[in-house]
């Protein structure tokens, strides 16, 4: 298994849910929150969805994609390398999805055992270019003959054409608050931020990274990675535009 490219642990931790677990979906770019109104209607109208179908989040933080799914029916495991996350998801209800601590580079011993696969809120791409790619091999694996996936990420374009060098992530009424400086790196594709955690009057300084993709892309890692019909789409579950904040894409198992 490769290393990783940044501590992983460090950034998604209690610092981490104190800002962002309440309803304000981060995103590590320009804009601030989510552009999903209902995102566990848009993974239901995309990948057919039916009650009683096996669902795989990979990357399931601490649940709200994974409880919205099992809400409407479905058969839910959620796994995620965060220890803090799935402690907050286990407390959080939904007793019946099997929350699992993981990595997606190395999924268990999972082949055939999924209907569908569900990466939400840019959980894709932290990796080296290799890596990623065989994320998405593993995430086949698991599916059956048939499966389909859908993946959340940021829309490349509209994400650049507001980028900014650095911004007030969140601020919360206490004075508590990130604050983020950005960089892009064109050789890699990587979008690197420097965060600086204020809360309770103490700080403290991290760093992250996500690759950033444009569709022709993924695409085309899609179906190096077995998929097939591989479709771009925006939050409003229509084709994917420059206008569009998020980027979703969706594929079959050939």
């Amino acid at each position: 298994m490769t290393a990783d490219l940044f501590d992983a642990a460090a950034m998604y931790e209690d610092d981490y849910l104190h800002f962002f677990a309440k309803g304000a979906a981060p995103t590590h770019g320009p804009l601030v929150g989510t552009a999903h109104s209902d995102a566990a209607g848009l993974v239901w109208g995309l990948l057919g969805l039916e009650p009683g179908m096996s669902v795989l989040d990979v990357g399931c933080g601490h649940g709200v994609m994974a409880r919205a799914l099992a809400a409407r029916g479905c058969r839910v495991t959620g796994l995620d390398s965060s220890a803090v996350f799935l402690d907050r998801a286990g407390r959080d209800g939904a007793a019946d999805i099997d929350y699992v601590l993981g990595d997606m580079r190395a999924l268990p011993d999972w082949t055939d055992r999924f209907d569908r696969v569900v990466n939400w809120n840019t959980a894709f791409g932290y990796f080296d270019d290799d890596t990623n790619r065989a994320v998405l091999r593993e995430m086949a694996r698991v599916l059956r003959p048939g499966g389909r996936i859908a993946m959340d990420l940021d829309n490349l374009v509209k994400f650049l054409a507001s980028y900014t060098p650095s911004r007030v992530t969140a601020a919360l009424d206490n004075g508590d608050m990130l604050v983020d400086r950005h960089h892009l790196d064109p050789l890699t594709g990587r979008f690197e931020v420097e965060r600086t955690v204020i809360r309770d009057g103490r700080t403290r300084t991290l760093v992250f990274l996500k690759r950033l993709f444009g569709f022709p892309e993924l695409r085309d890692w899609f179906g190096e990675a077995g998929f097939g019909a591989v479709g771009g789409f925006g939050e409003d579950g229509k084709g994917l535009t420059a206008e569009h904040h998020r980027m979703v894409v969706t594929a079959a198992l050939q």
